[in-house]
């Protein structure tokens, strides 16, 4: 074979800069691409794990179901029979076994147990610091009612500690310990009205309304502010989740602020941050529409939509960055977005799927979600900035465990989400918790900052891009009849009106 007018030298310096490129390039391939460890966290003995909005499979996220350290809460069923099937609260999930709230972390799943004399119980919230919120069954059957009575919990070490209040419960705690919810409010009995609350230094303290009868809160930030929807008077709204008009608050200083709406007569908080930014979606005028909203420094701002008319915001972050979903031009596919400083970005979906939300983000940007076709099932993504949509079920090994929804990212980019294993149908009904943890190609953890492979991102990329089918006007319909069940959870509904499915 002949090399022509090249020196030996020549030809050495070449062969020798191929062979680095060729080992920088295999090290690249076998070091340092990025992929995921999946851990199902199965349960105490029966067929499902829970995570906090899996009540209704609204796709709604919940912000604070994975901290920083790992620790991700919600709950799952023992093997015991549960004395109070059937004869539920609608707190909880009506299952012929009994439910645990439950704490994982580092490989290791804790039982938090129950108040004494009762059966079931559910975590919600978990802090940085490592509290956790909730609700338990507290042993009484409530004579006026015929059902099981429940508290609101938060558990400190694995203790468990009743926040009192009458068919109450925790949705969320901070680093400080202060914790808030709903109570019924027992002055207005027989008629079922909840009150939100603030418990700090032992005591559960009413927050007030916005002139309304009723209120409820489901956020909380480091600096003790709470965040959530109240009634502002007693005229109905037969366009809303509720049945009276509804507006957005915020409180801090012992003072609840009215948000306000873009012109509806409802509006609900879905995100809040420690800067004290509010997001969510408000009704527009004549309420047939809503639109995702971020409140800042006293000015509510339609944030838009990716065409359509409608969408809502959940996930917010510190930075004043937002996701959420909304929908495209003729309202034919849902679309998860990404939205910073005043540019909202079109995440597209996986395979084409119409239904498609962002549930969670953290502090860098990199957000999570569900890609679905309206019905049931889904898949897991996640997206990173400049890239598409990542199907999440591609970056891990074969698995029994099909992801079918993220629910949320940490800033170690730990994912926890829910999965469908053999048999099940439906991740909401049968599903399992999972998290994710981030690797080398060589198993060690730790790599939230290595690059995916890009042989998946341009794969991923290409079904992203996608155009999405077509979505019925039924199914945006039902989607919206889906955040207000999840709302009407959260705001009271009336005892045991069992929005949780019975199995």
């Amino acid at each position: 074979m002949k090399f022509g007018p090249f020196t030996w030298i020549t030809r050495i310096i070449l062969v020798a800069a191929l062979a680095l490129s060729a080992q920088v390039a295999t090290q690249g391939q076998t070091t340092n691409f990025r992929s995921y460890k999946l851990i199902d966290i199965g349960s105490f003995g029966g067929p499902v794990s829970y995570l906090p909005n899996d009540f209704t499979g609204s796709g709604l996220g919940i912000p604070a179901l994975i901290n920083d350290k790992g620790t991700i809460v919600g709950a799952a069923d023992t093997s015991i029979p549960n004395p109070t099937h059937g004869i539920g609260s609608g707190f909880l999930p009506d299952d012929p076994v009994i439910v645990h709230a439950f704490h994982w972390e580092k490989g290791i799943l804790t039982d938090l147990g129950a108040l004494p004399g009762g059966y079931n119980s559910f975590a919600n919230w978990v802090s940085k610091s490592g509290m956790v919120a909730g609700v338990s069954e507290n042993g009484v059957i409530d004579p006026q009612f015929g059902i099981a009575q429940v508290n609101a919990v938060v558990w400190k070490q694995s203790e468990i500690i009743n926040l009192g209040g009458y068919f109450s419960e925790a949705f969320a705690v901070n680093n400080t310990g202060q914790a808030t919810g709903s109570t019924v409010d027992t002055a207005a009995l027989p008629t079922v009205i909840f009150l939100a609350f603030l418990w700090q230094h032992g005591q559960m303290e009413t927050i007030g309304t916005l002139g309304g009868p009723g209120s409820f809160a489901a956020l909380i930030n480091e600096k003790g502010q709470v965040a959530g929807t109240s009634f502002i008077n007693s005229s109905a709204s037969s366009n809303c989740p509720f049945p009276l008009v509804t507006h957005p608050f915020l409180w801090g200083d012992g003072k609840m602020m009215d948000l306000g709406t873009f012109g509806g007569t409802c509006g609900l908080a879905l995100g809040l941050n420690n800067r004290g930014q509010v997001v969510g979606l408000s009704n527009l005028a004549g309420d047939q529409t809503a639109h995702p909203f971020l409140w800042d420094k006293g000015a509510l701002s339609d944030l838009g939509t990716l065409g359509g008319t409608f969408g809502f915001a959940q996930a917010l972050n510190d930075a004043g960055e937002i996701a959420g979903a909304a929908t495209n031009q003729g309202d034919e596919a849902l679309l998860p977005f990404f939205w910073k400083n005043g540019v909202m970005t079109n995440l597209g979906t996986l395979n084409g799927e119409p239904c498609s939300t962002a549930q969670g983000m953290n502090s860098r940007g990199q957000v999570v979600g569900v890609s679905a076709d309206c019905t049931i099932g889904g898949n897991a993504w996640l997206w990173e900035s400049g890239g598409p949509l990542i199907d999440l079920n591609t970056l891990v090994g074969p698995s029994s465990l099909a992801l079918e929804i993220a629910e949320n990212i940490n800033d170690r980019g730990e994912i926890a989400g829910l999965g469908r294993p053999p048999g099940c149908d439906e991740a909401f009904d049968c599903g399992h918790a999972f998290v994710l943890i981030p690797i080398c190609a060589d198993g060690t953890e730790g790599c939230a900052d290595a690059p995916l492979d890009p042989a998946v991102v341009a794969q991923s990329r290409a079904t992203s891009g996608a155009a999405p089918k077509t979505m019925t006007a039924e199914e945006l319909s039902t989607f919206k009849e889906r955040i207000a069940r999840m709302h009407a959870r959260v705001a009271g509904r009336n005892p045991g009106f069992g929005l949780w499915p019975r199995r």
